[in-house]
């Protein structure tokens, strides 16, 4: 069983814990056990971070929204002519 935070995580707080296991894991230097542990950890990281990533679009969506039109315009950042 996994233990579970005191606190919620906050996405970057998640991501880069997440990123941590990743580099101990990499290392090769982990138990058996260890490593399990931390791939468990990693998975329950991972879906934390596409779970805020999901409500983070849907917000998006919500605000970008005009007169009820749910329609989603893709990203194009710093698009300039000229």
């Amino acid at each position: 069983m996994s233990e579970q935070p005191s606190e919620p995580l906050d996405f970057e707080q998640a991501l880069k814990e997440l990123e941590s296991l990743v580099e101990r894991m990499e290392q090769g230097e982990l138990s058996l056990e260890d490593s399990l542990k931390s791939f468990e950890r990693g998975i329950a990281l991972t879906r934390h971070c596409q779970q805020s990533l999901r409500e983070a679009e849907q917000k998006v969506e919500i605000l970008t929204s005009k007169d009820g039109d749910s329609r989603v315009e893709p990203f194009r950042p710093d698009e300039q002519s000229g």
